[in-house]
């Protein structure tokens, strides 16, 4: 009784009185030998008395205070030191010893009088009544031992039932001998392997899984059943604890290729940078030996950024059931492994658990696993989040949670099985957090007795779980010492003989690592099948007719708002003119993508209609709720389909998720779009970690498309600027190489870089560079920064004569008025990107200077077009160069241009800055200031003895 709480119900005397009139059938209980009995009475006539507030209780959730609080007393720590939660405060009036019985009428011989259970529990199996000691019994022992469930929040009579009845009903967690056996085995790869590793490499860092063993065996366990209805493949994302045993035991990677990654000695034949063994991806197809069914496991590849992989994890499972048309998950799932500490701590975790529900973003379902050390890096729980657990983050979308001692591994075994029932059966997310011990330090070389003595006083008295099984199998007879003997010696000859292999590799291959190959993209070798790209322009008749639907309602009996018919009208009034504008650019480059098979998805904050309401790729019935059409889904027959999706209000979460969308497939268009280009700052990380880096370390090409808006319109410092200048400062092509221009320079240097930066001029320009991304033999991330006012400035419209087929995209737009007829006569060349083009050309023509002043283009910042400008700089041979901006001179794109040009220049002409003084913010918030600040540099460009009699 030492471990029972019961929570009265206050509304039990008030549930009595509006009943009985109605004559409802009570909750009768009788003594062994006689007649049912009533309630005892309610003392002094006041409140109702314990039975009756139990019952009422109990009728409106059955067990519902051993359900909703059994888990604060169930016995989680496998130290036995510390509480699984943080909520240590028991009520007074809860029922904690036999002597508190008395304060709600009740004696101890009331424990062996008989209730009558309700149809809405499982405890009695095919029993109809128990005592009320029995009762407590059995509920104490579902909820109050080595398991901790927390599941009555969730508002679904079905779903908390289907989980009673999972752990309630009598002997459901009864295994066969061979079920032991095989578990017994699966602890003995996880805890030797460890133990292996330890004695090879004993000063090596391998974030082993030493206090957590049983989390190999869970892990197969969701796969084996998992496998078991219908999943076919799984793919995984968890930090670096454990992720050479899962590598090893789970993914089943050569064990010799993970040993000599120990090897100091060990080449790389990759190019890039690599990464540490504990951050490696993999891919594997396989049988599965428990189903006898094909499995493809996949475990991304991440970076120390606890849970930074949650969200990519996420898009790829949903890329993958997308291919396969697995609208209910069926045939894709996705487990996500954490540490408690990260779990609680990092945004990223409740940004990823509020895509789950989501249309364009659920996965059917995540079977999340807490590796629940109880500590952080040296940090206590009580320092480290505020919630009881460290799981109560999952509890805003309604998804069970199960606490398990870890070292009880058949109580482990049953709760991931029931987890993979659960995802499997509602489609919803699930959590199981594995309440453990870490053996070691944050890592092999750390001292955790600095921080935490008693904890790692009593870890080092902890028997491992594997010999607490062992001797429990041993002693129920299910094996005997020999045989456990025997398993653990034929794994440490596997090891032996793997260790012996990996001496004779002198090689690293990271491709052998990828974790999301691309079967036929890229030749035998990993390599691009040629190194030149087509023309990326199309046939006039198909941007006639993707201007034709762009601008109309495929649906009949389709209401649309007038202000939306206007703009409609205004396209079919430009396709008829053979232009277009920003808008219609983009709807003509992802409409002939998907002409051509290939999918597009563009997502972010308000996408569909744009956050400057220019896209409008969503029409809304503006007389039927929630009806809506997407004319670019009823081009043509059999094209491939199009995916607009407005976002949740999250950046670093959602393109995560667009980031792990992109790398299924490289023969689709994956766009993430800012709502300001400033906001991708909350992102960084997987900008920093995933995007910029991914190839270097990872071996891993992806073709994501990064839609930043941007540009200095007066809108202050949180609306104005995409930091182009943190993007170029992250570009690897080297400032100071002087080029070789071969016949595929253009190609081979985007193949060269980590990524592509472009900021587009015209529509033209941003039609093409979107179609070359697909186009391209290999896959790049590719930078937009996007216009804001250039998307109705009259000016800003392209012809489709600057689209049609032999067209392609152009790196630099050069000068072509009259200063380029009479490049001798030209006295100042100015180079520019973007936006600032429209106001250099407007103040040139209002000061007359047409024939003094060329204006060139650069469309495409990184890679650098050295060919290109170099070009252009000696058509000019007298002109003084100058570089012009609107941002910041600390800013933008200057620092990343001025070596460049030095290099190709040879250092024999300066190029001079134009633009805005260095200044903290990058923008003001004054609109005259604003205005001020432009004219300045705008008076400066075309003052053409401003650089007179100064040195560069």
């Amino acid at each position: 009784m030492n471990q029972l709480r019961l929570l009265p119900s206050r509304l039990g005397a008030q549930a009595v009185r509006l009943l009985a009139p109605c004559d409802v059938q009570m909750f009768s209980w009788r003594s062994r030998s006689g007649p049912p009995a009533t309630f005892p009475s309610s003392r002094g006539g006041g409140s109702s008395s314990y039975m009756e507030e139990m019952y009422f209780a109990w009728l409106e959730n059955p067990q519902s205070v051993h359900k909703i609080r059994g888990h604060h007393v169930a016995q989680l720590d496998p130290l036995g030191i510390l509480d699984a939660d943080l909520d240590s405060f028991v009520p007074s009036d809860l029922i904690t010893t036999i002597d508190k019985l008395a304060f709600y009428d009740l004696r101890e011989a009331d424990l062996d009088k008989e209730f009558q259970l309700p149809t809405t529990t499982f405890i009695g199996g095919s029993e109809h009544t128990l005592s009320l000691r029995e009762i407590i019994r059995r509920l104490e022992s579902t909820y109050c031992q080595h398991i901790g469930l927390e599941f009555m929040f969730i508002n679904d009579v079905e779903q908390c039932q289907w989980i009673r009845q999972k752990f309630e009903t009598p002997g459901v967690m009864q295994f066969s001998s061979e079920e032991k056996r095989t578990l017994l085995a699966r602890l003995v790869r996880s805890m030797r392997f460890e133990d292996f590793l330890a004695r090879k490499w004993s000063s090596e860092k391998r974030f082993g899984l030493e206090g957590c063993e049983v989390m190999i065996p869970a892990l197969k366990t969701i796969i084996d059943k998992s496998s078991e209805m219908g999943i076919e493949n799984v793919i995984l994302g968890m930090p670096h604890r454990g992720r050479l045993n899962v590598l090893a035991n789970v993914i089943r990677k050569d064990l010799e290729q993970i040993f000599c990654q120990f090897d100091p000695k060990l080449e790389a034949a990759d190019e890039g940078s690599g990464d540490v063994k504990y951050h490696l991806g993999m891919y594997h197809e396989r049988i599965n030996r428990v189903t006898n069914r094909n499995i493809t496991l996949s475990l991304v590849a991440n970076p120390s950024h606890l849970e930074a992989v949650d969200p990519v994890v996420q898009g790829k499972t949903k890329a993958e059931q997308f291919y396969r048309g697995d609208a209910q998950g069926k045939k894709v799932m996705s487990i996500l492994v954490h540490g408690d500490a990260a779990f609680a701590g990092q945004g990223v975790v409740y940004e990823t658990f509020h895509l789950s529900d989501l249309p364009s973003y659920t996965t059917n379902g995540t079977v999340h696993v807490v590796v629940n050390n109880q500590i952080g890096f040296t940090t206590d729980p009580r320092m480290a989040r505020s919630s009881p657990y460290p799981t109560d983050v999952a509890r805003v979308v309604n998804a069970p949670i199960f606490h398990v001692n870890a070292d009880d591994p058949e109580a482990v075994i049953y709760v991931c099985s029931v987890a993979a029932e659960w995802r499997n059966t509602f489609n919803k997310d699930v959590v199981v957090d594995l309440v453990c011990y870490r053996r070691r330090g944050h890592n092999e070389m750390d001292e955790p007795m600095f921080t935490q003595p008693l904890m790692y006083k009593q870890i080092h008295r902890q028997v491992p779980v594997l010999k607490k099984y062992a001797d429990k199998l041993i002693a129920e007879g299910t094996v005997t010492l020999q045989e456990f003997e025997e398993e653990i010696a034929k794994y440490d000859r596997i090891c032996e003989e793997a260790y012996g292999r990996s001496k004779d590799k002198k090689i690293l291959h990271i491709k052998h690592w990828l974790d999301s190959p691309w079967p036929g993209f890229f030749n035998v070798d990993g390599e691009p099948k040629s190194m030149t790209c087509p023309a990326t322009g199309i046939p006039e008749d198909v941007l006639t007719h993707i201007g034709d639907v762009a601008s109309s309602v495929p649906l009949e009996d389709f209401k649309i708002h007038t202000g939306l018919s206007r703009i409609l009208r205004g396209r079919a009034d430009m396709t008829k003119k053979r232009t277009v504008d920003w808008a219609l650019a983009e709807y003509m480059a992802f409409g002939s993508l998907l002409k051509e098979g290939i999918h597009v998805r563009l997502s972010g904050q308000d996408v569909e209609r744009g956050t400057f309401s220019h896209r409008h790729h969503v029409l809304h019935d503006q007389e039927v709720d929630r009806r809506t059409c997407v004319p670019m889904n009823h081009l043509w027959p059999d094209q491939a389909p199009y995916t607009v999706c407005n976002s949740s209000l999250s950046e670093y979460g959602v393109l995560g998720f667009e980031l792990g969308y992109a790398m299924a497939s490289p023969n689709a268009l994956v766009l993430w779009e800012a709502q300001f280009g400033d906001f991708h700052n909350t992102a960084q990380c997987i900008i920093d970690q995933f995007i910029s880096t991914g190839q270097a370390k990872w071996v891993r090409h992806n073709g994501i498309v990064l839609l930043l808006p941007h540009g200095m319109e007066g809108m202050g410092p949180e609306h104005s600027s995409a930091r182009p200048e943190r993007f170029l400062q992250m570009s690897n092509d080297d400032s100071d190489a002087y080029p070789a221009f071969t016949e595929d320079f253009e190609v081979s240097q985007l193949y060269d870089c980590n990524w592509i930066v472009v900021n587009c001029s015209t529509p033209a320009s941003y039609f093409h560079v979107l179609r070359r991304q697909i186009l391209l033999p290999f896959r790049k991330p590719l930078i937009i920064f996007t216009p804001k006012s250039l998307l109705r400035h009259p000016e800003a419209k392209s012809s489709f004569d600057q689209m049609v087929s032999g067209t392609s995209f152009q790196r630099v737009i050069p000068e072509d008025g009259a200063a380029a007829r009479t490049p001798e006569q030209v006295r100042r060349l100015i180079f520019c990107t973007g936006k600032v083009y429209y106001d250099l050309v407007k103040e040139r023509s209002s000061q007359g200077l047409e024939g003094q002043v060329a204006i060139t283009r650069l469309e495409q910042i990184s890679p650098f077009p050295f060919d290109l400008v170099k070009r252009e700089a000696e058509k000019y041979p007298g002109a003084e160069l100058v570089w012009c901006q609107e941002e910041h001179k600390n800013m933008g794109y200057y620092d990343y241009i001025s070596p460049r040009f030095m290099t190709i220049l040879r250092r024999a002409r300066p190029i001079w800055y134009v633009g805005r003084d260095p200044a903290a913010a990058p923008a003001t918030g004054n609109r005259n200031t604003h205005l001020v600040t432009l004219k300045k540099f705008l008076d400066t460009a075309f003052n053409l003895q401003a650089f007179e009699g100064k040195t560069f």
